[in-house]
């Protein structure tokens, strides 16, 4: 495990300079009473410049340079670099905050994972709604229950339309809605209705509107339908499910990303501080979703 910094707080480097580092990473990092913001790398170095003077950080030189002055890396890149630097921060026994998906493909997600594994450092995925106050209670309150038959997630959005990530090439290519917000609506539906074993039908209609059928462990059946790329304002992002008890729904919070992000933080620093390495949203969850997600894009391109 890592060392900390005098004053207990936890020495994160971040790797990205974009809107999400620069709106959620950085100032994250920085205000967590458990957590310093210490080095920025970006490919644009004055991106990188510019964002940890804004937070009192360094601009590091590279990638190792970075490594050497951190205990833990944070990532806000493409998911094919965050697999290719984050094996790198793992063999040199860093701890990882991840975006999703973890990886741009199955086999990158294993060997993150297999890198997290072998180096016994903590891995955390940051899978926005599940961190969410409001989730932890709608799916507390799911398991007091029981007695669901199904559901389903609608994830609607104008996102790549314009905007601040409209630009970003990983999100505008092949992956799309599926690989930017599918991993919130595959493990909204595995949390609330128990692990999904199978994607069982995918389809990706023009405009890249995807529809999923998911079978999860015990019988249920679940759907889940997701764009970037409809005119929708606000953003319809909401997950039901129906059985015995009725019908009950979760819609998402303004302003929930920051806040997810701090729970996040706060679970982060308590792992590393008592050496687990083992946790709900860990990088076994993110390889997991990334195991759905190729079996959605395969049924879809037959």
């Amino acid at each position: 495990m890592g060392q900390l910094i005098a004053d207990g707080q936890l020495r994160v480097g971040l790797i990205g300079a974009g809107p999400w580092a620069t709106t959620i990473h950085a100032p994250g990092l920085a205000d967590h009473p458990g957590t310093a913001l210490t080095a920025v790398w970006a490919r644009r170095p004055e991106a990188a410049q510019t964002l940890a003077e804004t937070h009192c950080a360094t601009a590091a030189g590279s990638v190792e340079e970075l490594f050497e002055q951190v205990d833990a890396v944070a990532f806000a890149v493409p998911p094919s670099i965050q697999a290719e630097l984050g094996v790198r921060a793992a063999e040199a026994g860093k701890h990882l905050i991840l975006e999703k998906p973890i990886a741009a493909d199955l086999d990158g997600a294993r060997r993150l994972a297999d890198a997290v594994a072998g180096a016994d450092v903590a891995a955390l995925v940051m899978l926005t709604l599940r961190y969410s106050a409001q989730t932890q209670e709608w799916l507390a309150g799911l398991a007091q229950a029981g007695g669901w038959a199904g559901g389903g997630a609608r994830w609607l959005s104008g996102a790549l339309l314009g905007g601040q990530y409209a630009a970003s090439e990983w999100r505008q290519d092949d992956g799309g809605a599926l690989s930017d917000i599918g991993p919130h609506a595959l493990d909204m539906l595995d949390a609330a209705l128990g692990p999904i074993t199978e994607v069982v039908a995918a389809r990706r209609s023009p405009g890249d509107l995807w529809h999923l059928m998911l079978a999860h462990d015990g019988g249920v059946v679940s759907t889940a339908t997701l764009s970037l790329r409809l005119p929708v304002q606000p953003t319809v992002v909401e997950v039901a499910v129906w059985g015995e008890h009725g019908y009950r729904t979760l819609g998402r919070k303004p302003g929930s990303a920051q806040e997810s992000y701090t729970a996040l933080l706060d679970d982060f620093a308590a792992m590393i501080a008592s050496g687990t390495t083992t946790h709900p949203c860990d990088v076994r969850r993110g390889l997991h979703l990334q195991r759905l997600l190729e079996q959605a894009r395969e049924l879809a391109a037959k």
